[in-house]
């Protein structure tokens, strides 16, 4: 078994080997994986944090030893803080990092930082707080970032910030915590899922207070929640079918 890290801000992981494939999520800088295959170009990965699966170009990682990466996983989570900061490499050249980047690699990456942590967990009030830090940035299938992020990219990142673990998808969000009956059982903090006309889980969000949720939807933006669904401000419709309200924390 190979493993590995990654040494850049965002990387694409597509679903199959090939620039021109679907993006299906991103390896942040300080992520790190085992490669469950390599080929001469493209390697299948499958993340620690999450177990997510999928192929990252070659180029875009370094390799780690077992007991490198063994070793990484056994320390607590120490985040980067800020929505941009600026890693230093052995040349004294300056690498962007983005909002929840992993820095327990940094020593070993021979990288130099001295921005924001963020380490520990945090109170479930925090939850809230933490996702205004998102508030309008774009929707993008497979984003987990402030310049581009999806659903459960959002909430798997806002509770990761927050020193909780989340599966990637909302799917497989879904199947984690306790189930509500009821929105008004519900806690700042608590996530929302919204399936289609098949049943199938295909949105997530933050519930806030008041009957408000906040959600990656065009944008990371607010909207009103009630027993139907979501109901968006600007359109004045419902957008989302609600199924169900989980609480993880």
């Amino acid at each position: 078994m190979q493993y590995g890290i990654c040494n850049l801000s965002i990387v694409p992981l597509r679903l199959e080997p090939s620039d021109a494939s679907e993006l299906i999520s991103q390896v942040i800088y300080g992520d790190v994986f085992k490669v469950l295959e390599q080929r001469k170009n493209w390697s299948k990965i499958r993340i620690a944090f999450d177990t997510y699966e999928g192929w990252i170009d070659n180029k875009q990682y370094v390799e780690l030893t077992e007991e490198q990466y063994t070793n990484l996983n056994r320390q607590p989570l120490q985040l980067s803080g800020d929505l941009v900061e600026f890693i230093q490499d052995k040349d004294e050249q300056l690498h962007p990092i983005v909002f929840g980047s992993s820095l327990n690699g940094i020593s070993l990456l021979d990288h130099h930082y001295d921005g924001g942590v963020i380490s520990g967990t945090c109170p479930k009030s925090q939850i809230i707080q933490t996702a205004f830090t998102y508030l309008n940035a774009p929707y993008l299938w497979g984003g987990k970032t402030p310049f581009g992020i999806d659903c459960s990219g959002f909430t798997q990142m806002v509770y990761k910030l927050n020193g909780y673990k989340l599966l990637r998808d909302a799917s497989q969000q879904a199947t984690q915590g306790e189930a509500l009956s009821f929105i008004e059982e519900s806690e700042p903090g608590d996530l929302a899922f919204f399936d289609n006309s098949e049943g199938t889980i295909t949105h997530v969000g933050l519930i806030m207070e008041d009957n408000y949720i906040i959600h990656a939807h065009g944008k990371v933006r607010i909207d009103r929640l009630d027993h139907s669904g979501i109901y968006n401000v600007d359109k004045r419709k419902h957008t989302h079918k609600l199924r169900v309200i989980k609480k993880i924390i």
